[in-house]
C-alpha cells in the first residue's frame, strides 16, 4: 500500500497494491481553510503514519502558518499524536527515525530540528542554527544525521558529541549542483534526494565531507519526496499530482 499526502488539499490518500486510483485515508478539512500536508513517514514498527499538517493563519499577509506534527494509526487512520510546533509562523516539513528510535522533525521556517522521543507526546528542540534556515529533508545514513537546505541548495551533516549533544552543522561539498533539495531518504548506503528546483531525483554517495551526485531520473514536475521500499524508489511528483517509481539502485 502506498500513502501520499496532498500539498493542495486537506487529505492524505492511500493507494492499495494493484490499484490505479487513490482513496481518502485522512481528512483534516475541519482544521481550517487551506489546510494541507507535507512530509509523510510510515512507521510500521509503531503502526503510525507520521505527517506534517499546515494551516494558514487567516487574514495575514505575507502568509503565516501554524503547523503540527500528526501521528495517525497506520491501519485505521485514527488520530494518535498531535504536537503543535511552537511559534507564530512555522513549517513542519519532514522527519526521520533515528537509531535511538526518536523522531527528528524539520521546521523550514524557523531553522530548527526537533526531537520526539520514542513514546513521547511532545517534542523538544534538538538544534537551532542560522544555516538551517530553509532546512527541509532529513535522514540518517549509517547512524549519522544529514539534513538539506531547500533555499540555499546545501547538504549538512549534524555531528553529535559523546553526550548526544548536536554540534555545528558541517557543510558537505557536492560535486555537482543540486537545486531545491527536498525530501531525502537513505538506503543501500546512499542518500536519495528529490530536487524540486530541477525536476530530478539524485543519489548522493557520501565520502567524508564530500558527496558525489548521480542523477537517477530527470524531467519530473516538482518532485518533493522519495521513499525506498524493497527494490523500488517511490517518488512524489507534486507538480503532476502523481506518484511514480523507479528501480532502487543497489
Amino acid at each position: 500500500m502506498l500513502i501520499v499526502g496532498s500539498a493542495s488539499s486537506p487529505f492524505v490518500y492511500k493507494v492499495r497494491s494493484g490499484a490505479s486510483t487513490a482513496e481518502k485515508f485522512i481528512d483534516a478539512s475541519a482544521e481550517g481553510p487551506g489546510t494541507f500536508f507535507f512530509g509523510m513517514l510510515a512507521d510500521a514498527a509503531n503502526n503510525t503514519l507520521w505527517t506534517c499538517q499546515l494551516t494558514p493563519v487567516p487574514n495575514i499577509t505575507p502568509v503565516q502558518r501554524h503547523t503540527a506534527l500528526r501521528g495517525f494509526d497506520l491501519t485505521t487512520g485514527a488520530p494518535k499524536v498531535r504536537w503543535n510546533l511552537p511559534g507564530d509562523n512555522t513549517t513542519c516539513n519532514d522527519f526521520a527515525i533515528g537509531p535511538d528510535k526518536a523522531l527528528y522533525i524539520t521546521d523550514t521556517a524557523t531553522g530548527r530540528i526537533y526531537r520526539l522521543a520514542a513514546g513521547a507526546s511532545s517534542a523538544e528542540l534538538y538544534l537551532e542554527h542560522r544555516v538551517l534556515q530553509g532546512v527541509d529533508g532529513i535522514t540518517f545514513l549509517n547512524g549519522t544525521l544529514y539534513v538539506n537546505n531547500v533555499i540555499f541548495n546545501k547538504l549538512y551533516r549534524i555531528p553529535v558529541d559523546a553526550s548526544g549533544k548536536p554540534g555545528q552543522p558541517v557543510d558537505i561539498w557536492m560535486d555537482q549542483p543540486v537545486k531545491g533539495p527536498d525530501g531525502m531518504r537513505a538506503a543501500n548506503g546512499k542518500i536519495f534526494v528529490a530536487e524540486n528546483g530541477s525536476g530530478k531525483i539524485s543519489a548522493l554517495t557520501i565520502n567524508g565531507d564530500r558527496a558525489s551526485v548521480t542523477v537517477l531520473k530527470e524531467g519530473l514536475k516538482t518532485p518533493t519526496g522519495v521513499e525506498p521500499a524493497g527494490d523500488t524508489l517511490w517518488i512524489a511528483e507534486r507538480g503532476a499530482g502523481k506518484a511514480v517509481s523507479i528501480p532502487l539502485p543497489k
